[in-house]
């Protein structure tokens, strides 16, 4: 996974991928999960994707 793709992206692509990114985010947070150990390595190897994601759209970065 360590491709890397260009993008261009409007101020509203990016907006919608933004809001898109902490609804997923918000979502796995929350998640009810029966397995915490195995579940919990994966899920916070996948929040951390998702804020380098959010910091590399942000308009500040």
């Amino acid at each position: 996974m360590s491709e890397l793709t260009h993008l261009e992206l409007n101020d509203r692509q990016r907006e919608l991928l933004l809001r898109g990114l902490r609804y997923v985010r918000s979502s796995r947070m929350l998640e009810i999960r029966e397995t915490p150990d195995k579940d919990a390595e994966e899920r916070s190897n996948e929040l951390t994707e998702i804020r380098h994601l959010v910091a590399m759209l942000e308009p500040s970065a």
